[in-house]
């Protein structure tokens, strides 16, 4: 398994324009998973060029007997829930950027050192992209020899998160001081408290070799949850959430990147 800090780099020579589904708490087996919906993203990312992932954990529902879930409330045992995850994401395997694993995985790892998602990775074959807490990715636009050209290169920190909150901005907080704890990323990702959100925020840089101060802007990205509003959360009175899923846009030519929902999907 590699080191959380050994840094992933994808390259794209030809600089196109780029889509990034940054994706988190699928919880595919549990009884409220919007599996229907989950199928129809699949076939749909599939299927649209330049279109990729960044899988941020709770990929699976693996509810165990140690477990706060009951795990006799799945709709599949947890093996069944880990191979149906790779069927879905076998089509989609040259679109994964990177992957981490969630809390839900993590049940596992500390009941018998297995690692559902480890375990998917490697049966896509995708070790080399998998981080067990957090990945670091860069991903480099164009020809890095050619003179002259811009080559933009976008850079992300990828965590699952932890912790929760009842209200939505207290939630996101986290990740935001994470973030401004990495100097040099463009955009942090993490899922876990099932509140999408995207915003974006800005540290102070200071340039030693050049005597100045610059602001640097980067973007939190805060995954949807692909959970219906019923059981678990119901009995703790937890506020319904709002399935809102969105997307990473990425220019190949000049350095810009905003978040776009998929408001018809």
């Amino acid at each position: 398994m590699r080191s959380d800090f050994d840094m992933i780099v994808r390259r794209f020579p030809d600089r196109p324009d780029i889509k990034i589904y940054p994706i988190a708490d699928v919880h595919l087996g549990a009884i409220e998973c919007m599996e229907d919906r989950w199928k129809k993203f699949c076939e749909m990312v599939a299927n649209e060029p330049d279109t990729y992932l960044i899988l941020a954990g709770d990929l699976i529902q693996n509810a165990t007997k140690t477990s706060i879930g009951n795990p006799f409330e799945q709709m599949y045992r947890p093996r069944e829930q880990k191979r149906l995850m790779i069927e879905y994401l076998k089509p989609l395997r040259d679109k994964i950027l990177c992957m981490v694993g969630g809390n839900h995985e993590r049940r596992t790892d500390k009941d018998t050192d297995s690692s559902p998602a480890y375990d998917i990775a490697a049966k896509l074959d995708l070790e080399d992209l998998y981080r067990e807490n957090i990945a670091f990715l860069k991903l480099q636009f164009g020809d890095i020899k050619a003179n002259g050209a811009r080559n933009p290169a976008y850079t992300f920190a990828v965590a699952h998160g932890f912790g929760s909150s009842i209200y939505t901005t207290n939630a996101a907080m986290r990740a935001e001081r994470f973030g401004m704890a990495i100097d040099g990323i463009d955009c942090i990702i993490a899922g876990h408290i099932h509140k999408p959100q995207e915003f974006p925020v800005a540290k102070y840089v200071v340039d030693k070799q050049n005597e100045k101060v610059t602001i640097k802007p980067f973007e939190v990205f805060i995954c949807t949850s692909w959970m219906e509003n019923s059981g678990y959360g119901i009995q703790k009175l937890l506020q319904p959430v709002a399935f809102s899923l969105s997307h990473l846009e990425l220019r190949g030519k000049k350095k810009m990147m905003g978040p776009q929902r998929d408001i018809d999907f």
